[in-house]
C-alpha cells in the first residue's frame, strides 16, 4: 500500500471511534508509556501536545514536568521545519499550525541533552518503521537527536505489519 494510501485508512480507523473511546485507549498508552524505564530515567524528554485523533499526551506533558523532567515541545516554524522550546505549564500554549497548541517559551538547540523523545504517527510497524502525517518534519528532526532514544505511541490499530519506508524515514527505538 502507498503511504499516501496507509494514511487515509488510518483517518478511516480512526473515526470508527468515538473521542471517549480514544482517550479510554490513549489512558492505557500513557501508563505505559509512564511506566518506561528509560521514560523514568530521562531528565530531558521531548514530547508532542497532541491533536484529537491522536494518542492524548496532554495530561502525560503536565506529569513529567510535575516530576521536575525538562519538557520540550515542538513548534512548527515553516512548511518544512520545526523547533524546539521549553514548557513551562498550560499557559505557555497558544494555537499554532494545523491548529496544534505549542509552546511560546523559550527556544531550546541543545538537542545532544534530549535524553528520550515521544513521537507521534500515523502508523508503525514491527521493524520500529513510522509513517508520519507526510511533511517530513520528524524525519527532519529525529536524525538531530543523537543521545535521545526514540519512543513511538499509537493506538494498536495504527501498529500493522509493514509500512512503506524510504531512507530518509527515521526508525523509533520502541513502540509503545
Amino acid at each position: 500500500m502507498e503511504k499516501k494510501d496507509l494514511r487515509n485508512f488510518i483517518r478511516i480507523q480512526k473515526k470508527m471511534f468515538s473521542q471517549q473511546q480514544l482517550d479510554e485507549l490513549s489512558g492505557q498508552i500513557i501508563g505505559r508509556l509512564m511506566a518506561s524505564p528509560k521514560l523514568k530515567a530521562a531528565k530531558t524528554v521531548l514530547m508532542y501536545y497532541s491533536l484529537d485523533d491522536e494518542v492524548n499526551t496532554h495530561s502525560a506533558v503536565d506529569m513529567l514536568l510535575r516530576q521536575g523532567k525538562e519538557v520540550l515541545l515542538p513548534t512548527v516554524v515553516s512548511d518544512t521545519e520545526m523547533e524546539l522550546r521549553r514548557y513551562t505549564g498550560p499557559q505557555d500554549l497558544q494555537g499554532g499550525f494545523f491548529n496544534i497548541m505549542e509552546p511560546v517559551g523559550e527556544r531550546f538547540d541543545r538537542y545532544e541533552d534530549i535524553d528520550l523523545a515521544v513521537v507521534p504517527g500515523m502508523a508503525f510497524d514491527s521493524q520500529n518503521n513510522r509513517l508520519g502525517r507526510g511533511k517530513g518534519y520528524y524525519d527532519r528532526m529525529l536524525p538531530r537527536l543523537v543521545n535521545a532514544y526514540k519512543i513511538g505511541i499509537c493506538f494498536d490499530f495504527q501498529r500493522l505489519p509493514g509500512v512503506p519506508a524510504d531512507e530518509h524515514d527515521c526508525k523509533v527505538d520502541e513502540v509503545i
